[in-house]
């Protein structure tokens, strides 16, 4: 993998850490939210496996 593929991965992951954090924080001050948020952080995980998958995909076809 390239330097800039690499950064834009770290990049991702970091900026995801900072928004489950943020998600956490929220549910933790609001717990009337807690249903939406779970609803949200689901999607959140099936659109990452498929993200994944495809990526998966894609290297194997090199």
């Amino acid at each position: 993998m390239s330097t800039l593929v690499l950064l834009v991965v770290l990049l991702l992951v970091l900026v995801s850490l900072l928004l489950v954090g943020l998600l956490g924080y929220v549910v933790y001050r609001r717990p009337a939210l807690k249903a939406p948020l779970s609803v949200a952080m689901t999607g959140a995980m099936l659109l990452a496996a498929v993200v994944t998958a495809a990526a998966n995909a894609a290297a194997t076809l090199r």
